[in-house]
């Protein structure tokens, strides 16, 4: 009994990490069918024990919540559900009554909220509890609604996806490169909890409902199905789904099961729910399932078959992740010889070798994955050098995660990132030309460097055949393109990438030498260890990037390219000088929040993001609001103004 319990406790803490580093992170240290064969030995242990720990995942909720988003308290806690492999337990848990099954959508859980016709919130899960306001991020979605003629409160859950499709185009159509994008679940997580809403535009974010949860007034029927019906009527995309019962449960299932080859959606499963609303509620639920609903996870094929190789694949963002190439094999009907083996702490738990005999499955029945190695010969010698570039590679320890790095920052495989970057919205501001532009740009040699972007025009009969390009398309990237040579500063600065550079700290630099640019260009670690708020470590980056010739080749080449367009401090114009502020809500008097940030810092105030004895005044245009950082406010005794009342004060 003992070395049971104790075996418990280890699979809880080796589970609970796991989670925290997939869900928080976005950082696997295992692989789906290694946590989900310790989760069932858990659960088994935890049946022959009659014992369950606290923290046990079997009883808790994963996810953690960000620090950096609003946070909103759900009214119900969101529970998750119980999980079965079994088809027989499904009719089982259907009994005689009549049920719905749907896709389990493998992304981002999202409650809306809509009154009077609009939508007036999107939420995060989180941890269940407590999730992150993202409504304006939600606003970028493709396909969810504004307005909707329902004028009521609804309350809805859905699954903000990203299509398998639009992954492997912001991939550049390279599955191996998976640069910052481990699967669409990790790139939709981070495009939803972003705080630029322009990055959730561009991601293709889409979410599909799968629930129900309440209306103002009683107008709903009593069927599942027929309350998807309704939400369809409203201009939602609603989960495809089936009614069944415990004759025709086993078919339903195979045929869901026949469409996950060709299914743009990603999904880990099915949902069993009972048609019969009021009936499903009065079931109740556990301290951490409701037992009105049952997950179906398939069961994972494996195939065994020989590893012949590690291929090293530099990304976007510096990492080098491994690569398993092994003697062709089938799987789930196609036809599979490569697996990503994500980072050097997997490929280290999987004990790898060459030569060795692997089982090989699809995780989720669409991604190739290393299940185990049977012999386990753990040889695999790790790179001293990057493949792209040839510098000197590093193995980096990220909460316990270890990965192969390249530190070069002018390293190629690094550019593609360098160029989103370059043409952000607070750096050059160059609309119409995605990620995935930048990447085509790249490969096809049209773009080497920043200066590069400026000379587009060479290549415009081969640029308007990019495919979903056109020449609307090409014209309206050529104006943007124009229309950044003339730029700030701070924003050309940021837009360099310099390391821990971001746009605060390049706006602090460049007004501390009144935005002239050759003194910023040969700025001192002195010069820059002296500002407050920076330091010696940032002062070190600085000088060091400056001193790089490749860097101050292409500084170079597109400061020939752009012109400042900043006016010099007027030090009688601080009349917000000594202040701090800080902005919640919506904006109506500036395009956004960036534009009202400049204008507090014009005039020689500062803007933070967090409330605190330190902040004088809070800007909301919604002064009786009810939110967290209203409430924080009024408790310290901090004046909330409109944007009415700041404008008055820099006026005066």
């Amino acid at each position: 009994m003992e070395d049971k319990l104790t075996r418990m406790k280890e699979l809880i803490d080796k589970l609970n990490y796991a989670s925290k580093m997939y869900y928080q992170n976005s950082s696997p240290i295992m692989t789906d069918y290694e946590y989900d064969k310790l989760y069932d030995e858990l659960v088994e242990l935890e049946k022959e024990t009659n014992t369950v720990f606290a923290n046990s995942p079997t009883v808790n909720v994963e996810t953690e919540v960000s620090q950096s988003l609003e946070k909103y308290e759900h009214p119900t806690p969101m529970l998750s559900l119980s999980k079965t492999k079994q088809v027989d337990e499904l009719i089982d848990f259907i009994g005689d009554k009549e049920g719905v099954l749907s896709w389990k959508l493998d992304g981002l859980t999202i409650v809306l909220t809509y009154n009077n016709g609009r939508l007036v919130r999107g939420v995060t899960r989180g941890n269940g509890i407590i999730g992150e306001v993202v409504t304006e991020n939600v606003k970028q979605f493709k396909n969810v609604p504004f307005t909707i003629p329902y004028k009521g409160e609804l309350v809805i859950r859905g699954e903000a996806i990203i299509k398998y499709s639009d992954f492997e185009k912001m991939n550049g159509g390279d599955s191996d490169d998976e640069g910052q994008y481990k699967n669409p679940r990790n790139l939709c997580s981070g495009s939803v909890r972003q705080l630029d809403s322009k990055v959730t535009a561009e991601r293709n974010v889409n979410c599909i409902i799968f629930s129900l949860i309440s209306t103002s007034d009683d107008i709903l029927p009593n069927s599942v199905l027929e309350r998807f019906e309704w939400l369809k009527s409203l201009g939602f995309d609603v989960v495809e789904s089936v009614k069944v019962n415990k004759d025709n449960l086993s078919d339903a299932v195979l045929s869901f099961k026949e469409k996950i080859a060709t299914y743009d959606i990603p999904s880990d499963g099915l949902v069993l729910t009972f048609d019969d609303v009021e009936y499903g509620l009065s079931l109740g639920s556990t301290a951490k399932f409701p037992r009105h609903s049952i997950a179906f996870k398939w069961k994972d094929e494996t195939v065994d078959s020989t590893l012949r190789k590690i291929e090293w694949s530099a990304s976007r963002t510096g990492l080098i992740n491994p690569v398993a190439v092994f003697d062709p094999v089938e799987l789930e009907g196609t036809i599979v010889s490569r697996a990503s083996v994500h980072n050097i702490s997997i490929m280290r738990s999987l004990k790898l070798g060459i030569g060795d005999t692997v089982k090989v499955f699809k995780a989720n029945m669409i991604i190739p994955q290393i299940a185990s190695d049977v012999e386990q010969s753990d040889n695999i010698e790790i790179p001293t050098t990057c493949p792209v570039c040839n510098h000197e590679t590093q193995i980096i320890d990220n909460n316990g995660v270890k990965y192969l790095s390249c530190p070069n920052d002018f390293c190629h495989a690094k550019f593609i990132k360098k160029l989103d970057l370059f043409t952000s919205r607070n750096a050059m501001n160059i609309d119409g030309i995605s990620e995935q532009i930048l990447t085509r740009l790249f490969k096809e040699n049209m773009v080497n460097e920043f200066s590069d972007l400026y000379h587009l025009d060479r290549y415009k009969d081969a640029i308007i055949n990019f495919d979903g390009f056109g020449l609307k398309s090409y014209n309206n990237m050529i104006a943007s393109i124009e229309k950044s040579r003339k730029v700030k500063l701070a924003n050309f600065i940021y837009a360099l990438g310099i390391s821990e550079i971001g746009f605060s700290r390049a706006k602090l630099i460049c007004k501390k030498f009144n935005n002239d640019i050759e003194k910023v260009r040969n700025l001192t670690f002195d010069d820059l260890n002296n500002i407050d708020g920076l330091g010696e470590v940032i002062a070190n980056k600085w000088v060091e990037t400056f001193n790089n010739p490749d860097f101050i080749k292409s500084f170079e080449n597109v400061l020939k390219e752009i012109e400042f367009t900043d006016v010099k401090t007027n030090k009688e114009n601080n009349k917000l000088e000594n202040l701090t502020f800080v902005i919640t809500g919506s904006v109506n008097n500036f395009k956004n929040r960036d534009e009202m940030v400049e204008y507090i810092e014009n005039l020689g105030g500062k803007v933070v993001k967090a409330i605190s004895n330190n902040v004088n005044y809070l800007i909301n245009n919604d002064i009786t609001s009810t939110s967290t950082k209203n409430k924080k406010a009024k408790d310290l005794g901090i004046s909330i103004i409109s944007e009415e009342e700041l404008l008055k004060m820099g006026n005066k």
